[in-house]
């Protein structure tokens, strides 16, 4: 590997499966200096005792919770310059069946738990006048949707708007702040809540022919992460397979034969 991140120290939101630990396993593989922060403890600390990182439980949805998560990162190595708001929640659920506390629950830790992430690493990355403050976005919400992702998709668009007020806003402390927006990507979750056949379904969306792997998302954190991005700040990478360009479903017409 390069040693794009040697000696950077990150702090990976929502990293103990799927795309946060696709994340977390290549920055360690760059050299990165790692804190791991999920509110599944069991599984985020045997990512962490795997990868040697440090491991905090961490609800996002806390602003507490995310100050302990920065706190325990300064502590451990004197700095943050990285952290990845990756924790997110995506039941499916009508809108005419969702209450309110339903509709609280998933903003609460979609888009609340990006501004927590950033209002709790905002100091310590001023005070070094240097960071990259970096979030899971989505397809859905910007681009499309499906029915039942109508908290989801409102999630995913608000973050989008966080994204660039924040590059606006911190782009003087020299603080970058991008994102990343998936599209169907095959994580433990797919596969353990949907069946083969609703797998095929998605993989027959996308012109490139597979889902994609928590490394294809984290090949572009890593980009975004890295001193390649220094002059790239309030937008967000596409990373789906080519499935927002066809107009239709039949987009693999073969053209005639002369």
């Amino acid at each position: 590997m390069s040693g794009r991140l040697d000696n950077r120290v990150a702090l990976i939101i929502g990293s103990a499966t799927g795309i946060g630990k696709g994340v977390a396993l290549r920055f360690k593989e760059e050299g990165a200096r790692l804190v791991l922060a999920d509110v599944e403890e069991k599984p985020g600390r045997a990512t962490a005792e795997e990868l040697g990182a440090e491991f905090i439980r961490t609800d996002i949805s806390r602003l507490e919770d995310a100050r302990n998560a920065v706190a325990l990162a300064t502590e451990k190595f004197g700095r943050l310059d990285i952290f990845v708001q990756n924790a997110g929640i995506y039941p499916w659920q009508l809108i005419e069946h969702t209450s309110p506390e339903d509709w609280d629950r998933v903003l609460g830790v979609n888009l609340r738990g990006a501004f927590n992430a950033a209002r709790a690493a905002l100091p310590v990355m001023r005070d070094q006048k240097h960071g990259r403050m970096l979030f899971t976005s989505s397809i859905t919400g910007p681009h499309v949707t499906n029915p039942g992702h109508g908290h989801y998709a409102a999630s995913k668009s608000g973050i989008n708007g966080f994204i660039r007020a924040a590059a606006l806003e911190f782009s003087g402390y020299g603080i970058t702040v991008n994102g990343v927006e998936p599209g169907n990507i095959l994580t433990e979750a797919i596969q353990i809540h949907r069946s083969a056949e609703y797998i095929a379904s998605m993989e027959a969306a996308v012109p490139l022919g597979r889902l994609g792997t928590p490394r294809d998302v984290a090949n572009a954190f890593l980009y975004l992460a890295s001193d390649d991005a220094s002059y790239v700040t309030g937008t967000t990478i596409v990373v789906d397979g080519g499935q927002l360009i066809p107009e239709s479903a039949d987009f693999r017409i073969a053209p005639p034969v002369s």
